[in-house]
Order: C-alpha cells, then structure tokens, then sequence
C-alpha cells in the first residue's frame, strides 16, 4: 500500500497482520520484554518489516534501537521510517546516497478523537479543513492532518534533532494530486545549503486506513 506514495529509491514493506516468524535481536527484546501484547506485536512487526527492507536492497539485517526520543536509529549508510496502527504495520529504508530523510505514518480512516484537532493544528488549518470536508466528505481530513504532521516530524527529526510541535507545521492538503505541503514555522535547520523551510509529502487512502509519507531525494537523484 506505501510503496504507491515513494518515489524508486525507497524500499517499503508493509503487512497487515503480524507474522509468526517475525522476531527480535536480544538487544531489541530486552526493552520490550516488559510490554503488553499489543504493543509487542507492533514493534516486533515493524521491526520485521524494516529487516525485509534491508534485505531487499543488500543490507545485512541488523537491531533497530531506539534513539532519545524513540526514533529508529538506522545503520550507518541507511535513513528510514517505521509506521504501524490497528490492521498495519510498515517500514521503508533508503541508503543515505540516495536519500536524505524520509517519514512515513499510518492510521485508522476514522474521525480523530475529540480534542485532537485543536490540539495539533493552527486556526487556519482548521478553516482548510472545513472547507476540504464540504468539498470532499469522503476523507476524514482531520485524522489526515495528524497523519501528515507525523510525517513532518518523522523527517523533521533525523535532520535537526530537535524537537517540533504540532503547531510548527502548518499542512495544506491538495486533493487533486493527493498531496500536501507543510511549511514550516521554525528556523535553524539548513538541508543541502539552504534553509529548511518546509517539506512536500503524499498521502493514499484504502482498506480502511490512510498512510502520508514525505521523502526528500539527495539532489543529485532529484535533479534527475
């Protein structure tokens, strides 16, 4: 389902069950044996789908440790992004030669819960959105827009490591080409000599989930 929202030089796997021969390195094992199932089987299975990933494009499988604020923290050589919600698990992995930062979030096509919106978005949003849903009352928009900030964290992250609020991106959806930019109401960061300014990212809509995703090419491949 991912796969349809990156661009080449991103390999993704996604499931939506958890399969009985993922497992775990001890390393891994040791900060989830405490944890509830549900919460086991979402880690075990993402990590199972990133170790598909390296496989696929040469990478000898390796732990996934979590980083200071839980972020994967990939292999030298390696950017990538692991998702996963009720019904879903994905992981998507690119080498750094190809790929600068990439972000990918998954969930549930329902409305978000109450208080959700006003929390993650800026009055304006929130106006975009109601236009959006007159519009297009197909697309729980809400529940999108907490997607798409996931995402922006997500990429946001590796390059700064530095935190970001909700209210520090502000999304605008573009349904036509199914697509959203976000710009950014931070500075500080610089990516390939420039101010960091924003990012650019999809979103697909099916089996009753919605996955976002952003990826920022090295510039040589973009400028392909």
């Amino acid at each position: 389902m991912i796969e349809t929202i990156l661009p080449g030089a991103v390999t993704a796997v996604d499931t939506f069950t958890d399969p009985p021969q993922a497992t775990l390195f001890p390393e891994e094992e040791s900060l989830i044996s405490a944890a509830v199932h549900k919460r086991r089987a979402e880690f075990t299975t993402g990590r199972w789908c990133a170790r598909q990933a390296m496989r696929r494009i040469g990478h000898r499988p390796s732990a996934i440790l979590p980083g200071p604020r839980g972020e994967p923290r990939w292999p030298d050589g390696l950017v990538g992004s692991i998702t996963h919600c009720p019904g879903y698990r994905a992981a998507v992995v690119a080498p750094t030669a190809r790929v600068t930062t990439v972000g990918i979030d998954a969930e549930v096509h329902e409305p978000a819960p109450p208080g959700v919106l006003e929390a993650v978005s800026q009055p304006e949003e929130r106006d975009h959105l109601a236009a959006l849903r007159r519009d297009h009352p197909g697309v729980h928009w809400d529940r999108l827009l907490f997607s798409a900030k996931e995402s922006v964290y997500k990429a946001w992250y590796p390059l700064t490591a530095r935190w970001l609020d909700f209210e520090d991106a502000r999304v605008t959806f573009y349904p036509a080409t199914a697509t959203f930019t976000a710009r950014l109401d931070v500075t500080g960061a610089r990516l390939h000599g420039a101010d960091l300014t924003g990012f650019t990212g999809r979103w697909v809509i099916g089996n009753g989930l919605l996955v976002t995703a952003i990826t920022i090419l090295e510039p040589a491949l973009a400028a392909a």
